[in-house]
This record gives structure tokens, C-alpha cells and sequence, in this order.
């Protein structure tokens, strides 16, 4: 498969369960490396954006973290399943169009199917990146389980998947975190 968009000198797949901090740790370092350098890619976006367009519904209430999210939140998923079965790559392609920064960070990478498709279309520069948070800290973030979402495909399919070459511990010791994003870091730095 030929890639599609730039050719970066690494793509990072971020995943972890929800209010496990994805978002937090790719937003950090991607304003610790910079706009110019790296790109935030989000496989939710261009679902929630189809979704929306199809549903007649806000994306923009879709695309933060509100009720409104909430109450689509299980259609979306159901949804984004039945096109992922129907073309596994849809929203992996979609997302790398026009990205021209070296260093790529998918801070949502929720299936088998998406590393797949990294992997065969950026091969060595693919590294997978697990952000793990204890039960309690979730909750403290605002988690609280909801059946048919975290039970689903889209937050259970990584969670015996092996081979992960990060994992960040996001457990609210902020001293350990930035230890572990400082390591990761000079990962990059060497990237470039």
C-alpha cells in the first residue's frame, strides 16, 4: 500500500480507555515539539464529522466533551463500525490527507484495524503508544462506566493487544508522567 498524505519521519498511535488522559498527553506534546513539527491526527474527527453530516446533527457539540457527545455516543460508535466493516482504512485516509509536519500523533487509535493500516501503509516509522490509568483516576477525571460504550469494540479491542512500544503511566502522579513524556521526547528529538 502506498502511503497517503506526507511521509513523516514517525507516526505515534495513541490509545488507552477513556479519561485515561490520550488527549492530554498528545496535546502536551505536540505543544512541547510544535506545530511546525508535529501534527495531533484524530480518527474522531472525520466520524464525527460523516456523523454529523448524515444525522443532521452539531458537530461542534459532537466534537467536545458535552452531554450532547454523550447522548450520540453509541450510535456514533455503531455507526463508525458498520463503515469501518465496509472499508477498514476510511477514516485512517482521511486523516493523513495534506499533513505535512515530520512527526504525526493519532491520539485516538482504538482498533486492531487502525494499527494495521498504519503499519502497512507507514511500516518501521509506526510506534504504538498506550496510555494506561488506574479505575479511580478515570473516575476522578470523570469516567463512569456506560454499558455499550466501554464494553464496545471501540474502547475493549486493545485491551489484550500485545506489542505496545510505549506505555505512559497517567495515574496522577504528575512528576512520573512528565518523566515518562520527557523520555518519549527525546524519542522524537532523535526522529528528527
Amino acid at each position: 500500500m502506498a502511503p497517503i498524505g506526507g511521509s513523516p519521519r514517525l507516526v505515534l498511535l495513541f490509545s488507552g480507555k477513556r479519561k485515561s488522559g490520550k488527549d492530554f498527553v498528545t496535546d502536551t506534546l505536540q505543544s512541547r515539539l510544535g506545530s511546525d513539527v508535529c501534527a495531533t491526527l484524530r480518527l474522531s474527527g472525520p466520524l464525527k464529522e460523516q456523523f454529523a453530516q448524515e444525522h443532521g446533527l452539531n458537530l461542534q457539540r459532537l466534537l467536545d466533551a458535552s452531554a450532547y457527545k454523550e447522548n450520540y455516543r453509541k450510535d456514533m460508535i455503531r455507526w463508525g463500525e458498520e463503515m469501518r466493516q465496509a472499508d477498514p482504512g476510511f477514516f485512517c485516509r482521511k486523516i493523513v490527507k495534506d499533513v505535512s509536519q515530520p512527526i504525526w500523533l493519532v491520539s485516538d487509535t482504538r482498533r486492531v484495524s487502525d494499527i494495521k493500516w498504519f503499519r502497512e501503509a507507514y511500516g518501521a516509522v509506526t510506534q504504538l503508544v498506550r496510555v494506561v490509568a488506574s479505575e479511580q483516576s478515570r473516575r476522578q477525571r470523570g469516567w463512569v462506566f456506560t454499558p455499550g460504550v466501554d464494553d464496545a469494540e471501540s474502547e475493549c479491542d486493545l485491551d489484550n493487544f500485545e506489542g505496545f512500544d510505549w506505555i505512559i503511566e497517567n495515574h496522577g502522579d504528575e512528576q512520573y508522567l512528565e518523566e515518562q513524556l520527557k523520555t518519549l521526547i527525546e524519542f522524537v528529538h532523535s526522529k528528527l
